[in-house]
């Protein structure tokens, strides 16, 4: 029976050591690089009014890699208009979403505004993993 306990405890912990191994592989960029595991933006207006308001979605399609210092081309936002927790004008055209902290894998992070909508794109952002 011993021997039996040994063996399960000696598998498990190959088994464990194998996913980790596994996991750093794929964190060296090899699943997070190219387009389709890239963030996305989107932008759908949630409320009618003067002025309407609009909720703003980024989403991290990587399944095993945060993202980092997601910055957005935001033309001339107003830093009144959201907090800046959430969006902080860096500069003209330049914001940073969730004050640059990471953004876990497949996770999305969203802000509401109120204004017309504003034309953002995203421009940089790293995989913390690489």
């Amino acid at each position: 029976m011993h021997t039996q306990k040994s063996f399960k405890l000696l598998l498990w912990s190959f088994l464990a050591f194998a996913s980790l191994q596994n996991h750093i592989g794929l964190c060296r960029g090899e699943k997070c690089s190219g387009i389709s595991n890239a963030p996305t933006l989107t932008q759908t207006q949630v409320e009618l009014g003067n002025p309407p308001k609009y909720k703003a979605q980024v989403q991290n399609k990587c399944p095993m890699c945060p993202i980092i210092n997601i910055h957005l081309e935001c033309g001339n936002f107003s830093q009144a208009l959201v907090n800046p927790r959430f969006l902080k004008v860096i500069s003209s055209n330049d914001c940073v979403v969730n004050s640059g902290l990471p953004l876990a894998p497949l996770q999305n992070f969203s802000f509401n505004y109120s204004h017309n909508k504003y034309a953002m794109h995203l421009t940089t952002w790293s995989f913390q993993c690489e």
